[in-house]
């Protein structure tokens, strides 16, 4: 059980977050734990909800990219509960678990991941481990395989996602029981 209780799935009576919270359980991410938890402040719920969806579920950089992003992050957290979880939209489109331990590990040295994918996995190492050394330089590094857009996307949504993740760890969320 977390620190604050998560509301009773039937105590959210609001159509569009029981929308948004049908959305991440048919994603995956996040099932409905996170969801009742947010919505002890009703005017921040949807929100976020629909920020959490966006980032992680829509975009112009490929769902399994972020979903491998997503999960390294939440490791780096130490959040079981986020890391516990995998997208059905990414699974769906054949991001398989030995490509998530290869991009949770040794991505560098792994063929199963592009120059550009792996630039995206060193943005998200860097923003976490040592963000002095996002500068110029790794900007223009990311440049060769992302267009701005896509830059923003990812920073946006390594920085979005590391903190609901830290968030979430705070509040001693457990992984959930069946998970992956």
């Amino acid at each position: 059980m977390t620190y604050v209780a998560p509301l009773p799935k039937e105590a959210i009576t609001d159509t569009e977050m029981r929308e948004l919270m049908a959305r991440g359980e048919a994603l995956g991410v996040p099932d409905d734990l996170f969801p009742r938890i947010a919505a002890r402040s009703p005017d921040l719920a949807k929100p976020f909800m629909r920020a959490l969806m966006m980032s992680h579920a829509e975009g112009n950089v490929d769902h399994r990219l972020k979903e491998v992003i997503r999960i390294l992050l939440a490791r780096f957290a130490g959040d079981r509960y986020f890391a516990a979880l995998r997208s059905r939209k990414a699974r769906d489109m054949g991001l398989t678990e030995e490509r998530v331990e290869a991009g949770c590990s040794d991505y560098e040295d792994s063929d199963l991941f592009t120059e550009a994918e792996k630039c995206a996995l060193r943005y998200a190492d860097q923003m976490y481990l040592d963000a002095n050394k996002v500068d110029a330089a790794f900007y223009n590094e990311l440049k060769k395989h992302f267009n701005e857009a896509q830059i923003m996307e990812l920073g946006a949504f390594i920085a979005f996602h590391y903190g609901m993740q830290m968030f979430m760890r705070s509040l001693g969320a457990a992984a959930p029981q069946g998970a992956r």
